[in-house]
């Protein structure tokens, strides 16, 4: 699994968070979770397959806001007891 972080210009409140959430999903059907942060600038997609940046790009200037970077790192899921146990 991948996690994608987004750089945004232009989130301004929840809403706002939304139609990013929105246009993701619209764009990639196949993304596990989409969490935005209008105080952070940032989007965060968890997804299995490969995003195409030039396609997300246009996705998220279509409702008006503009891509400034894009940052993709391995994910792996830990729980509470993974916490715990961690060595």
């Amino acid at each position: 699994m991948k996690k994608i972080t987004l750089k945004i210009d232009g989130m301004m409140c929840g809403m706002c968070e939304s139609h990013i959430n929105d246009a993701v999903r619209r764009a990639f059907p196949d993304v596990k979770k989409v969490t935005s942060s209008h105080t952070k600038g940032e989007t965060v997609i968890l997804t299995d397959g490969a995003v195409d940046e030039e396609k997300l790009s246009t996705a998220i200037e279509e409702t008006g806001y503009r891509l400034l970077d894009v940052k993709e790192e391995p994910y792996q899921k830990e729980g509470f007891f993974a916490r715990l146990f961690k060595k």
